[in-house]
Protein backbone atom coordinates (compact mmCIF):
# COMPACT_ATOMS: atom_id res chain seq x y z
CA UNK A 1 0.00 0.00 0.00
CA UNK A 2 0.91 3.27 -0.14
CA UNK A 3 0.48 6.16 1.76
CA UNK A 4 -2.37 9.11 0.61
CA UNK A 5 -0.28 12.13 -1.09
CA UNK A 6 1.39 9.10 -3.18
CA UNK A 7 -1.75 7.54 -4.19
CA UNK A 8 -3.19 11.02 -4.90
CA UNK A 9 -0.03 11.23 -7.31
CA UNK A 10 -0.96 8.10 -8.84
CA UNK A 11 -4.95 8.36 -9.27
CA UNK A 12 -4.41 11.80 -10.91
CA UNK A 13 -1.59 10.62 -13.34
CA UNK A 14 -3.78 7.15 -13.34
CA UNK A 15 -6.58 9.59 -14.73
CA UNK A 16 -4.45 11.58 -17.54
CA UNK A 17 -3.73 7.47 -19.09
CA UNK A 18 -0.42 6.96 -17.42
CA UNK A 19 0.35 3.09 -17.76
CA UNK A 20 2.96 3.81 -15.33
CA UNK A 21 0.80 5.16 -12.53
CA UNK A 22 -1.43 2.04 -13.33
CA UNK A 23 1.13 -0.50 -12.74
CA UNK A 24 2.74 1.11 -9.60
CA UNK A 25 -0.70 1.02 -7.97
CA UNK A 26 -1.26 -2.67 -9.40
CA UNK A 27 1.97 -3.71 -7.65
CA UNK A 28 1.04 -1.65 -4.51
CA UNK A 29 -2.61 -3.27 -4.05
CA UNK A 30 -2.37 -6.61 -5.69
CA UNK A 31 -1.66 -9.04 -2.82
CA UNK A 32 -3.22 -7.47 -0.32
CA UNK A 33 -6.47 -7.38 -2.18
CA UNK A 34 -5.54 -10.93 -2.83
CA UNK A 35 -5.46 -11.82 0.63
CA UNK A 36 -8.50 -10.51 1.59
CA UNK A 37 -10.35 -12.13 -1.14
CA UNK A 38 -8.73 -15.43 -0.68
CA UNK A 39 -9.56 -15.26 2.95
CA UNK A 40 -12.76 -14.68 2.68
CA UNK A 41 -13.65 -17.20 -0.88
CA UNK A 42 -10.80 -19.93 0.18
CA UNK A 43 -10.30 -20.30 -3.71
CA UNK A 44 -7.26 -18.68 -5.40
CA UNK A 45 -8.52 -18.62 -8.55
CA UNK A 46 -11.78 -17.02 -7.40
CA UNK A 47 -9.88 -14.41 -5.53
CA UNK A 48 -7.18 -13.70 -8.39
CA UNK A 49 -10.61 -13.83 -10.65
CA UNK A 50 -12.00 -10.95 -8.82
CA UNK A 51 -8.68 -8.59 -8.07
CA UNK A 52 -8.32 -8.75 -11.59
CA UNK A 53 -11.52 -7.69 -12.62
CA UNK A 54 -11.02 -4.66 -9.83
CA UNK A 55 -8.12 -3.39 -11.82
CA UNK A 56 -9.41 -3.71 -15.09
CA UNK A 57 -12.43 -1.93 -14.24
CA UNK A 58 -10.32 0.60 -12.91
CA UNK A 59 -8.34 1.28 -15.90
CA UNK A 60 -11.41 1.24 -18.39
CA UNK A 61 -13.31 3.63 -16.23
CA UNK A 62 -10.34 5.58 -14.64
CA UNK A 63 -10.91 8.68 -16.48
CA UNK A 64 -14.87 8.89 -14.93
CA UNK A 65 -14.20 7.69 -11.47
CA UNK A 66 -14.19 9.47 -8.67
CA UNK A 67 -11.85 8.14 -5.77
CA UNK A 68 -11.13 9.93 -2.71
CA UNK A 69 -8.83 7.71 -0.92
CA UNK A 70 -7.38 4.66 -2.75
CA UNK A 71 -6.84 2.28 0.43
CA UNK A 72 -10.99 2.34 0.97
CA UNK A 73 -11.33 2.04 -2.95
CA UNK A 74 -10.03 -0.65 -2.95
CA UNK A 75 -10.46 -2.85 -0.09
CA UNK A 76 -14.07 -1.70 -0.68
CA UNK A 77 -14.16 -3.26 -4.24
CA UNK A 78 -12.75 -6.42 -2.78
CA UNK A 79 -15.27 -7.06 -0.28
CA UNK A 80 -18.49 -6.04 -3.02
CA UNK A 81 -17.37 -8.40 -5.08
CA UNK A 82 -16.15 -11.57 -3.03
CA UNK A 83 -19.86 -10.49 -1.07
CA UNK A 84 -21.37 -11.07 -5.43
CA UNK A 85 -19.47 -14.26 -5.77
CA UNK A 86 -21.12 -15.40 -2.83
CA UNK A 87 -24.17 -14.30 -3.62
CA UNK A 88 -24.09 -14.99 -7.48
CA UNK A 89 -22.25 -18.71 -6.82
CA UNK A 90 -23.37 -19.81 -3.88
CA UNK A 91 -20.32 -20.63 -1.73
CA UNK A 92 -22.97 -21.42 2.02
CA UNK A 93 -25.46 -24.08 -0.09
CA UNK A 94 -23.63 -24.83 -3.22
CA UNK A 95 -23.52 -28.55 -1.89
CA UNK A 96 -27.06 -29.08 -0.44
CA UNK A 97 -29.94 -30.46 -2.45
CA UNK A 98 -32.47 -27.36 -2.23
CA UNK A 99 -35.19 -29.46 -3.21
CA UNK A 100 -34.64 -31.10 0.27
CA UNK A 101 -34.88 -28.09 2.17
CA UNK A 102 -37.69 -25.74 0.64
CA UNK A 103 -36.99 -22.49 1.26
CA UNK A 104 -33.00 -22.25 1.77
CA UNK A 105 -32.35 -19.98 -0.84
CA UNK A 106 -35.06 -17.53 0.42
CA UNK A 107 -33.24 -17.53 3.63
CA UNK A 108 -30.09 -17.23 1.98
CA UNK A 109 -31.12 -14.81 -0.03
CA UNK A 110 -32.85 -12.70 3.15
CA UNK A 111 -29.54 -13.29 4.67
CA UNK A 112 -28.04 -11.45 1.92
CA UNK A 113 -29.87 -8.28 1.92
CA UNK A 114 -29.11 -8.19 5.81
CA UNK A 115 -25.66 -8.51 4.98
CA UNK A 116 -25.62 -6.03 2.05
CA UNK A 117 -27.56 -3.60 4.62
CA UNK A 118 -24.82 -4.17 7.48
CA UNK A 119 -21.96 -3.09 5.12
CA UNK A 120 -23.31 -0.37 3.76
CA UNK A 121 -24.34 1.49 7.39
CA UNK A 122 -20.48 0.32 8.31
CA UNK A 123 -19.57 2.37 5.22
CA UNK A 124 -21.52 4.51 6.27
CA UNK A 125 -19.96 5.03 9.72
CA UNK A 126 -16.46 4.73 8.20
CA UNK A 127 -16.90 7.92 5.80
CA UNK A 128 -17.58 9.93 9.07
CA UNK A 129 -14.54 8.82 10.78
CA UNK A 130 -11.58 10.46 10.31
CA UNK A 131 -9.16 9.67 7.88
CA UNK A 132 -6.82 7.29 9.89
CA UNK A 133 -9.28 5.52 12.55
CA UNK A 134 -11.35 4.62 9.47
CA UNK A 135 -8.34 3.13 8.02
CA UNK A 136 -7.37 1.26 11.38
CA UNK A 137 -10.57 0.14 11.84
CA UNK A 138 -11.12 -1.13 8.25
CA UNK A 139 -7.65 -2.54 8.33
CA UNK A 140 -8.37 -4.69 12.20
CA UNK A 141 -12.18 -5.92 11.57
CA UNK A 142 -12.67 -6.28 7.94
CA UNK A 143 -9.02 -7.33 6.72
CA UNK A 144 -7.85 -9.56 10.33
CA UNK A 145 -4.37 -7.31 10.18
CA UNK A 146 -2.97 -7.67 14.23
CA UNK A 147 -2.64 -4.35 16.27
CA UNK A 148 1.62 -4.34 15.80
CA UNK A 149 1.35 -5.04 12.18
CA UNK A 150 -1.38 -1.66 11.63
CA UNK A 151 0.85 0.36 14.22
CA UNK A 152 4.00 -0.67 12.18
CA UNK A 153 2.32 0.23 8.93
CA UNK A 154 1.15 4.09 10.47
CA UNK A 155 4.61 4.66 12.60
CA UNK A 156 2.45 4.65 15.83
CA UNK A 157 2.43 2.61 19.45
CA UNK A 158 0.29 -0.10 19.85
CA UNK A 159 -1.67 1.81 22.71
CA UNK A 160 -2.88 4.39 19.66
CA UNK A 161 -3.67 1.54 17.17
CA UNK A 162 -5.86 0.91 20.39
CA UNK A 163 -7.27 3.89 21.16
CA UNK A 164 -8.15 4.23 17.12
CA UNK A 165 -10.13 1.03 17.24
CA UNK A 166 -11.43 2.12 20.76
CA UNK A 167 -12.39 5.46 19.38
CA UNK A 168 -14.02 3.84 16.20
CA UNK A 169 -15.55 0.78 17.92
CA UNK A 170 -17.47 3.67 19.93
CA UNK A 171 -18.58 5.50 17.23
CA UNK A 172 -19.68 1.98 15.14
CA UNK A 173 -21.88 1.59 17.80
CA UNK A 174 -23.50 4.46 18.03
CA UNK A 175 -24.39 4.65 14.78
CA UNK A 176 -25.52 1.59 14.41
CA UNK A 177 -27.77 2.01 17.50
CA UNK A 178 -29.01 5.12 15.67
CA UNK A 179 -29.91 3.34 12.76
CA UNK A 180 -31.90 0.66 14.50
CA UNK A 181 -34.00 3.02 16.44
CA UNK A 182 -34.74 4.26 12.80
CA UNK A 183 -35.45 1.28 11.28
CA UNK A 184 -37.37 -0.01 13.75
CA UNK A 185 -39.34 3.05 13.97
CA UNK A 186 -40.11 2.66 10.09
CA UNK A 187 -41.17 -0.49 10.49
CA UNK A 188 -43.54 0.48 13.61
CA UNK A 189 -41.92 -1.73 16.09
CA UNK A 190 -40.80 0.87 18.37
Amino acid sequence: MVDNDKAGHLLLALQNGDAEAFTAIYKAYWYDMFLVAYRKLRNKEAAEEIVQDIFLRLWRERDTLYIGNLNYYLFAAVRYEVIDHIRTRGRTFEYLDHEAFPGIQDLNTENQLALDELLRVIDECLHILPEKTSEIFRLHKLEYWSISRIAARFGLSEKAVEYHLTKSVRAMRTHLKEVMVLLLATWGLF
